[in-house]
């Protein structure tokens, strides 16, 4: 008779265990179908890229802009990179003592874009703009001189062959 007691509770036991774990199945379910359903009426993320960009944000790192006539070759912005890319050539005008600007170039492939030669610049004769494409079939071409770098970028937003969006980015 006690063994059959113990067989019965185990049985009811494992019935009411069973019950517990479907209903948690069950909840665990329904939550994921109120994420998905959440998701649902949201608009798509999706740009059509050529022919849409994304306004970039203000604290956006694109391509360096170099403004040759503010440089003054202390070459602060080469101590200061992680991989000292900026390539300075200068020459000392003995008659002034000062240095004179002759080259300034970077190469964009390797270029890591923190911004360590911007934020650092005494004469602020490096500055970050919104371009970002790149992208080029040569490795070479990457490598921008003083002539390349001192080049303003074309606005997305002046650009009225692009239709431009405003993505709004929401950290949790």
């Amino acid at each position: 008779m006690f063994r059959e007691i113990h067989d019965m509770f185990l049985m009811v036991t494992g019935f009411i265990n069973y019950g517990q774990q479907t209903v948690r199945a069950a909840r665990y379910i329904g939550q994921g179908f109120m994420i998905t359903l959440s998701h649902a009426n949201r608009l798509p993320v999706t740009i059509q890229y050529p022919y849409e960009k994304i306004i970039s944000s203000e604290r956006f790192r694109g391509r360096i802009h170099f403004e040759f006539d503010k440089c003054i070759a202390c070459e602060v912005c080469v101590r200061v990179c992680p991989i000292d890319l900026p390539v300075v050539d200068w020459k000392l005008e003995t008659d002034i003592r000062k240095k004179r600007l002759l080259n300034y170039s970077i190469d964009f492939g390797i270029c890591i874009f923190c911004g360590n030669c911007i934020e650092y610049c005494p004469t602020n004769c490096l500055s970050m703009t919104e371009e970002y494409e790149l992208s080029t079939y040569d490795r070479h071409e990457l490598n921008y001189n003083q002539i390349a770098l001192g080049r303003l970028p074309v606005s997305v937003i002046d650009d009225y062959t692009i239709r431009t969006i405003q993505i709004k980015f929401n950290y949790l």
